[in-house]
């Protein structure tokens, strides 16, 4: 009853929250613009966390000046900033405007001069240490400024107004502080007592090394007493979109310290809507594809173990947006991948149970059979699958959190479904799916007809490995052997072939546009050789698009780079742009190498304390050799290694571990109940006995990889790919490495000898193996 209350409460609680809640997407789901900046030290002044804070509330005040709908602005560590601009397809304009990094400062104008000043002193120092910057107003004119009069400390306000009354247009107004605005009103004075058309009478508005504007003084002010009242307007021909970015330059005012834009992103919106239609379909065709399978073998409970996963799903969902988590690319493929691994614990729990209910002890006329043996199979299911449930989840989490520390942007949001979607799972696995089970077991027709629940059917799996008694165990040599071989071909493609580290890795940028007619990769590299890059790494991408790689592009050479597509592939627009620099792009793939690090550090230490040393051992090394296989695969394939790929390759670990932990659960229990049978003996049978679940969960995880791979796209493939071959790798590695090793190293080092209770010791009564 207080299962069923349980299984109602959060049920209905996660109803609640997915009707009234709606998910954060993340930028590269909805489109958008995403900026790392970096705080450096300045003249006097050190790049610490307060002046990374005050400058995150100046960039702020920029952004939203800016008119984006919902943007996020977070400090990340000591000297960095993240700014998240949805919307923003133009990643020029928005670094222009909140990634200036000089003093706001305000000029009086000494003179204009169309002759260009010499290239030292173009933003050299003018008389009384004023300078020497272009004219915004006249093209190839100078504007040679005095002396710094005001600074953007002064400045209170700005705002861009639209004058319907007069008819003169978008203009800005400015409100100084009490101070700044007696000098404001002595600048503009002093300009005041000039000619009406002479150079002196205009202010010029300087914000990093750039005129962003130079009014002139109206004649209405009086000489000597300036604009007065602590506000002024600055009129002009401005549109409503260069009055709105002069307001938030100017209410912006200086950053404390110099920023630097380490990493950008770009993401099409239709890029994101691709992605999430991709991954829907295939969440809807992975989850009926695992519901048929495992209603066929498992008949009515697994059809009730469908529809826990159902639920599941709405349990996971709901969690995310109730935690205000943003949904990303990479966090929306873990989700629809926890789908299949949630299979996993309903079939720890069905095959223990069919085991039970089936051992040739207990087998007796169907007709005398009760419902006491149904629900007994059933609990004894539940009970002998809890500590394997319990350890392979804990193994999975901790490859999660891995990526809350390490990873950043898009992947960090895989570790919060996939954490999120192992949690879920248990409560639907150990809770919604016993409610319902134990619910059925009691209805008179099924007790009527034992063979519809799936307990009572053996497996024909397991009945075959039994008949021919596989050798896995008790030939750890050729076995290792093989997978060794293996191994050794994996690493002679990372050696040969090398790695194709991706932007983020390496530093650079990666531009991906998208064509209105295909065009080949040959006619778009000689496009691009032509614009000025010859070393570009060219490529297509998808059926209507083209990739280009460079170590350094600006967002004029990038321009230039679409404009000279257009010539070739017809309309030409940013997909994807992604800009990394290399001491960022280091430091990324440092993290990356301690994350696996820290992932195979962690896994042991917590199988050391769960088994001993030498199982946990056995563990690792077949974890550790599905890594490699994977990484040398990438390698031959010469698939990219990103933050995506790292994701993949901690969910590889993850669910490697996860696979032999059930494996190493059983063969412990088996070797402890029988100290009798020779341990390879003991071991295979342990493979026998757990093979079906094996089998059947990885085709649980299969049928949504083939669905992602297939659906998925350019964004998914290469995720798919790695994670389809991590869960082929992992099923083998479990049979061949894992089981070989723990029966080497066993023997090798046996446990101490440990005396049993006398009815728990080899047989029971019956001559059944305990």
């Amino acid at each position: 009853m207080w299962r069923a209350l349980l299984a109602l409460a959060v049920v209905g609680v996660s109803l609640f929250f997915a009707l009234t809640t709606p998910a954060r997407l993340g930028l590269d789901l909805k489109g958008g613009t995403h900026i790392v900046l970096e705080t450096r030290d300045g003249p006097g002044v050190r790049a610490d966390g307060a002046a990374t804070d005050r400058a995150l509330e100046v960039l702020r005040q920029r952004v939203d000046a800016l008119g984006v709908a919902e943007p996020s602005l977070s400090r990340a560590g000591e000297n960095r900033i993240v700014v998240e601009l949805p919307g923003v397809q133009d990643p020029r304009k928005a670094a222009e405007v909140i990634g200036r990094t000089a003093q706001l400062t305000f000029h009086p104008v000494e003179e204009v001069t169309e002759r260009r000043p010499a290239p030292e002193a173009r933003t050299g120092q003018g008389k009384d240490g004023g300078r020497v910057l272009p004219d915004p107003d006249a093209k190839g004119a100078f504007l040679r400024l005095g002396a710094t009069a005001l600074t953007g400390e002064g400045v209170k306000d700005a705002e861009s107004q639209l004058d319907t009354a007069q008819g003169n247009g978008w203009s800005v107004t400015v409100d100084f502080r009490s101070g700044a605005a007696d000098r404001w009103a002595e600048l503009t004075g002093r300009a005041a007592c000039q000619p009406p058309q002479a150079p002196q009478r205009r202010v010029a508005i300087v914000l990093d090394d750039q005129v962003v504007s130079a009014p002139r003084i109206q004649e209405s002010v009086a000489c000597r007493t300036g604009i007065t009242g602590g506000s002024t307007q600055i009129t002009g021909d401005f549109s409503d979109k260069e009055a709105k970015d002069l307001a938030a330059l100017i209410k912006g005012g200086a950053l404390p310290v110099p920023v630097e834009v380490i990493e950008q992103q770009t993401v099409g919106a239709s890029l994101g809507e691709d992605a999430i239609r991709a991954s829907a379909q295939a969440a809807v065709i992975g989850l009926v594809c695992t519901g048929v399978f495992i209603t066929v073998v498992y008949r009515m409970l697994g059809a009730l173990a469908t529809l826990a996963l159902g639920l599941y799903g709405l349990i996971s969902y709901a969690a995310l947006v109730a935690l205000g988590a943003t949904l990303t690319l990479p966090g929306l493929a873990g989700f629809v991948l926890a789908i299949g691994m949630a299979v996993d614990a309903n079939v720890l729990v069905f095959e223990r149970a069919r085991e039970d209910y089936n051992r040739p002890s207990l087998r007796q006329d169907r007709t005398t059979r009760r419902e006491g043996d149904l629900r007994r199979a059933l609990r004894t299911g539940f009970q002998q699958a809890y500590s394997a449930v319990i350890d392979s989840n804990v193994t999975t989490l901790l490859a999660a959190g891995l990526l809350f520390f390490f990873a950043t942007g898009p992947v960090k949001g895989f570790g919060v479904t996939l954490s999120l979607g192992v949690l879920a799972s248990m409560v639907s696995a150990m809770v919604i799916t016993r409610v319902l089970a134990e619910w059925a077991v009691r209805r008179r027709w099924v007790l009527r007809r034992p063979g519809v629940t799936g307990i009572a059917g053996a497996s024909r799996l397991r009945d075959r490995l039994a008949s021919r008694r596989p050798r896995f165990a008790r030939r750890p040599r050729l076995w290792l052997g093989v997978m060794t071989g293996l191994v050794l071909v994996a690493l002679a493609g990372i050696g040969l072939r090398g790695l194709e580290l991706g932007v983020e890795f390496t530093g650079g940028r990666l531009v991906e546009y998208g064509t209105s007619r295909p065009v080949d990769a040959d006619t778009a590299r000689r496009t691009v050789a032509d614009a000025g890059f010859p070393r570009a790494v060219v490529q297509e991408a998808g059926d209507d698009g083209i990739s280009v790689r460079t170590e350094k592009l600006t967002d004029a050479e990038q321009e230039r780079i679409r404009e000279g597509l257009e010539s070739v592939a017809g309309d030409v627009s940013v997909e994807r742009d992604e800009s990394v620099g290399p001491s960022f792009g280091s430091e990324l793939r440092d993290k990356a190498l301690i994350a696996l690090a820290i992932a195979v550090g962690a896994q042991l230490l917590y199988l050391s304390i769960r088994f001993r040393w030498t199982l946990a051992t056995a563990a690792v090394a077949a974890m550790a050799q599905d890594v490699l296989l994977v990484v040398g695969m990438f390698a031959w394939l010469g698939k990219p290694v990103d933050s995506v790929f790292l994701a993949a390759l901690l969910t590889v670990v993850g669910y490697s571990v996860n696979d032999t932990v059930v494996v190493l659960d059983r063969l412990r229990g088996m070797r402890r109940a029988d100290r009798a049978t020779p341990l390879p003996e003991l071991a295979d049978a342990a493979v026998s006995r757990t093979l079906p679940r094996t089998v059947n969960t990885g085709m649980g995880a299969l049928f949504i990889l083939l669905a992602l791979a297939v659906l998925g796209g350019d964004s998914l493939t290469d995720f798919s790919v790695a994670l389809l071959a991590g869960v082929v790798f992992g099923m083998a590695s479990t049979v061949l490495t894992a089981t070989p090793v723990a029966v080497v190293l066993e023997q090798w080092r046996p446990a101490p000898r440990r005396e049993l209770p006398s009815r728990q010791q080899g047989k029971n009564a019956s001559g059944a193996v305990v």
